[in-house]
C-alpha cells in the first residue's frame, strides 16, 4: 500500500513528482469557475433569495415527488438491489466542476471501484447551477468508464435551476414541470419569483448525445426521486435531498421517519453534513424535530451518516448515551475546489476530541496550499508561501497537538509563519481568544476558491470505497493527489470498521 500524507510529504502529493494520466481526460475546452465573477454569482442568486424571501424547493419538491409517482416510481421510494450479502460501493461527494480536480480522482476512482456494486453521488452534482448541458463534460464523461450504475442525492447547486436537469439524468427523463401561476404582486413571494434564475431556453439538447457515454444496461440507475432508498444487501442506504438551505420539508421528513423503522442497520446519505468544522448541525425538519434525531434513535439502526457540500473529508465517531458509536462523514472532496481544514478549530464536540477526529486534508498541507494560492492571487509568494513543514509546524503550535506527519527536522516556527497562519484564519484552541475575528471560512474557502486556481498538484480530492458484509461496514476514504503514484495506489487516508451487530 501506498504512503498517504499521514506518513511522508510525497504521500500527500508534494515534491516534483510525475503528474497523473487523468490529463489526457479532461476535455479540451473548460470552464474555470471562479466565485469572484459577478455573472455566476448572479446566476448562482437563488440560495440567497430563498433565504430572504421564502425558500419554496419543499413545494417544487412534492411536485417533482408527485409526478413520479403518477409514472410509477413505488410509493415508499425504496429502490430494491438483489446485492448478495456481501458487496461494495462507493462514494463521491460535489463533483462537477468539470475542471482538473475533478479528472484527477477518476483513474483512482475506477481502480478502487472496479469491483464495486453502485456509486453515490453525495451532493452538488453539477456546478455552478445545475444546467442540463453541463452534465456532458462534468458527469458522462468523467464517469462514462465506471461501469455500475450511480445514484445520486442533490445538493444546494443542483436547485439553482429548480432541480430539472437533476431529474432528468437520475429519474427516468422526467418531463418538466409544468409552470406554476406567477404570485400577485406585491409581496414576498411575488419578488422572488421576479428574480428567480430559470434555466436557459433550449436548454439541455445536448443531454441525450451526452447519456451515450453512460449507456449500457449495467450502468442505467433509476431512482423515484430527489429521496430515496436503497435496499442492498444487509443494510439500507437512506438518501436525503436538502434543497437550498439544507434543511427537510414536512413531507420528506414524515417519510425518513417511516423509511428508517426498517429492522435493518441503516447508512445515510445526505447533501448537509451533521457534523462538520467542529460543529453540529442537525438539520431541521419543517414539520419538527431534526434529522439527527431520527439517526441517534436507537430503534433506527444507523450506523453512518455521510454529508457532501463542504469539499473535503471529516469524520467524528459520536459516542451515544446508550454505549453505541455512530460515524459522522464529510465526504465532499469528490472534485470541487477544496475547502480549508486548516481553519477547523481544536476539535471538542459530543465528546469527540482531537485524538477520535480525522481529516484530509491534513490541517498543515491545507495551510501550506492556500499559502500558494495566496502567494499566486497576490502577488507575494515570498512572504505568503509556506512550506508543508512549516504549514504542519505552526497548525501543531497553534492547536496544541502532535502532528499528524512529523516536520522535518529543523522546521522553525517563526513570526512569519504565524502571521501568515493567522491571516488564512488557521483554528486555534478553544480556550485561546483571536484578536480579531473574520468569517474566515467564507472568506477564505470561498471567496478566493482554488477551483478557478489550481492547475497543478496536489488536489487533495477524495473518494470513499465502503465494503458491506452481515458483521460490519468498512469504511475507507482513499486520496487522489492529481500525481501518478496515487493513481496507481490510491492511499488511504482514513479507515474505520463499523459493526452491525
Amino acid at each position: 500500500m501506498s504512503d498517504s500524507s499521514r506518513d511522508t510529504a510525497a504521500g500527500a502529493g508534494w515534491g516534483d513528482a510525475e503528474r497523473g494520466v487523468y490529463r489526457h481526460l479532461v476535455p479540451e475546452r473548460v470552464e474555470k469557475i471562479s466565485w469572484l465573477n459577478p455573472r455566476l454569482l448572479w446566476a448562482a442568486r437563488n440560495g440567497v433569495l430563498a433565504s430572504w424571501f421564502g425558500d419554496p424547493t419543499g413545494r417544487t419538491r412534492d411536485r417533482w415527488v408527485a409526478q413520479r409517482a403518477a409514472a410509477g416510481a413505488p410509493a415508499d421510494k425504496v429502490i430494491r438491489r438483489d446485492d448478495p450479502d456481501r458487496f461494495s460501493f462507493m462514494v463521491l461527494g460535489d463533483t462537477g466542476e468539470g475542471d482538473e480536480p475533478q479528472y484527477a480522482v477518476v483513474p483512482g476512482f475506477l481502480t478502487v471501484g472496479q469491483d464495486t456494486a453502485f456509486a453515490v453521488i453525495a451532493s452538488d452534482v453539477i456546478y455552478p447551477v445545475g444546467s442540463a448541458d453541463d452534465y456532458d463534460t462534468k458527469f458522462f464523461r468523467p464517469y462514462r468508464d465506471y461501469p455500475a450504475p450511480i445514484y445520486a442525492v442533490p445538493g444546494n447547486h443542483d436547485w439553482y435551476e429548480d432541480l430539472g436537469a437533476f431529474m432528468r439524468v437520475f429519474c427516468d427523463d422526467a418531463p418538466p414541470l409544468p409552470p406554476e401561476p406567477a404570485p400577485p404582486p406585491p409581496g414576498r413571494a411575488w419578488l422572488r419569483s421576479l428574480l428567480w434564475h430559470r434555466p436557459r431556453p433550449g436548454d439541455g439538447r445536448r443531454l441525450d448525445a451526452a447519456r451515450a457515454q453512460r449507456s449500457a444496461p449495467a450502468q442505467r440507475a433509476v431512482q423515484p426521486g430527489p429521496y430515496w432508498a436503497i435496499d442492498a444487501g444487509p443494510v439500507r442506504i437512506v438518501g436525503i435531498d436538502t434543497g437550498l438551505l439544507g434543511t427537510l420539508d414536512a413531507a420528506q421528513g414524515a417519510w425518513l421517519r417511516e423509511v428508517s423503522r426498517d429492522p435493518r442497520p441503516k447508512i445515510l446519505v445526505t447533501g448537509s453534513p451533521l457534523y462538520v468544522d467542529g460543529e453540529h448541525h442537525p438539520c431541521a425538519i419543517e414539520s419538527g424535530g431534526t434529522v439527527d434525531e431520527i439517526v441517534r434513535d436507537p430503534a433506527h439502526h444507523y450506523v453512518l451518516a455521510i454529508g457532501g457540500d463542504i469539499h473535503n473529508y471529516q469524520r467524528y465517531p459520536v459516542r451515544l448515551a446508550d454505549g453505541r458509536t455512530l460515524q459522522y462523514v464529510v465526504a465532499g472532496g469528490g472534485g470541487a475546489f477544496t475547502h480549508a481544514t486548516h481553519t477547523i478549530p481544536r476539535v471538542d464536540v459530543a465528546g469527540v476530541g482531537e485524538d477520535d477526529f480525522r481529516c484530509y486534508p491534513l490541517r498543515g498541507d491545507s495551510l501550506a496550499f492556500y499559502s500558494r494560492l495566496y502567494g499566486r492571487r497576490l502577488h507575494l509568494r515570498r512572504f505568503f508561501t509556506l512550506t508543508e513543514d512549516e504549514g504542519a509546524a505552526v497548525i501543531a503550535r497553534r492547536l496544541g497537538v502532535t502532528p499528524a506527519r512529523t516536520p522535518a527536522p529543523g522546521t522553525r516556527v517563526t513570526w512569519r509563519t504565524r502571521l501568515v497562519a493567522s491571516l488564512l484564519g488557521a483554528g486555534r484552541r478553544p480556550d485561546r481568544r483571536a484578536r480579531f475575528r473574520l468569517p474566515v471560512r467564507k472568506i477564505y474557502t470561498q471567496l478566493f476558491s482554488p477551483g478557478s486556481a489550481t492547475y497543478s498538484p496536489p488536489f487533495f480530492k477524495c473518494f470513499l470505497r465502503l465494503d458491506v458484509s452481515p458483521e460490519a461496514v468498512r469504511l475507507r476514504c482513499h486520496a487522489a493527489t492529481g500525481n501518478r503514484a496515487q493513481e496507481l495506489d490510491p492511499p488511504v487516508e482514513d479507515e474505520v470498521l463499523i459493526p452491525l451487530v
